[in-house]
């Protein structure tokens, strides 16, 4: 997605290549994104003539699968990246074959075993919090892994589908998926509720946390503070998190 925007926006300003651009998250192959946010640095005389018919332009040049949906100046200090408070997520799955939907296959995981959602909002309410996630991370040089999970928790919004909410202050490569796996194992019985909560406790990679797979995890929604807020949000932000003292209590 990013590169497709950046080569359409070269092509609308008539520069080779096109601007850099700086989005609020990046996704595994195979994730979906419709609450995506970015920005891009162009002269302002380009921009004055592109203005008003920015949107259809891109739209023209972009292939079906990507649309922007709005696209306007953003006051000095924001940063599409480092400037917002939160990303939301969102995780589908049918664990009923009755209700499996062959329209939705392209975001919607078919699970084979049903699911008991109480059991999965128990092992989920163990990982919110601020806490070291690297026992669900692929670790990335000179990364941090501490994260703060806002809120994770699944609900039927129709029969036979379950869906996970799951808001962050930023995430970890692999991390909604490495937990959604672990959850789903708690979910069929194969784990119990407090198996996610030792597992994160641990802080190493464990093998036996499944990824589940990406076509079912999309990004909603990116949060932002007022105009006012975000120079501050994004020096926040940028601040390298320490890592957590083995042994101390999260």
């Amino acid at each position: 997605m990013q590169q497709a925007v950046e080569d359409a926006l070269g092509r609308m300003l008539g520069q080779d290549p096109g601007p850099a651009l700086t989005v609020a998250g990046r996704t595994d192959a195979g994730v979906h994104a419709r609450g995506q946010v970015a920005h891009a640095d162009v002269p302002l005389a380009a921009w004055d003539r592109m203005a008003l018919a920015a949107l259809r332009r891109l739209a023209g040049l972009l292939a079906p699968d990507v649309r922007v949906r709005a696209i306007a100046p953003v006051p000095p200090g924001f940063d599409a990246r480092f400037s917002a408070l939160s990303r939301r997520y969102s995780y589908r799955v049918c664990d009923d074959p009755a209700a499996l939907d062959p329209l939705r296959r392209t975001d919607t995981l078919w699970y084979p075993r049903s699911l008991d959602l109480d059991k999965m909002n128990e092992a989920a309410r163990g990982c919110l919090g601020e806490h070291d996630f690297a026992a669900f991370c692929r670790r990335r040089e000179a990364a941090t892994t501490v994260r703060a999970l806002l809120d994770l928790h699944w609900e039927r919004p129709e029969p036979g589908i379950a869906q996970a909410r799951v808001v962050a202050d930023a995430f970890c490569h692999n991390m909604v998926r490495a937990l959604a796996g672990a959850l789903l194992a708690v979910g069929d019985g194969s784990r119990p509720p407090a198996w996610p909560a030792e597992v994160l406790a641990a802080r190493v990679r464990d093998s036996a946390v499944r990824v589940a797979p990406p076509h079912p995890l999309c990004l909603e929604e990116v949060r932002y503070p007022d105009a006012d807020g975000l120079a501050a949000r994004a020096l926040l932000t940028r601040r390298l998190r320490p890592e957590l003292p083995p042994g101390d209590p999260l």
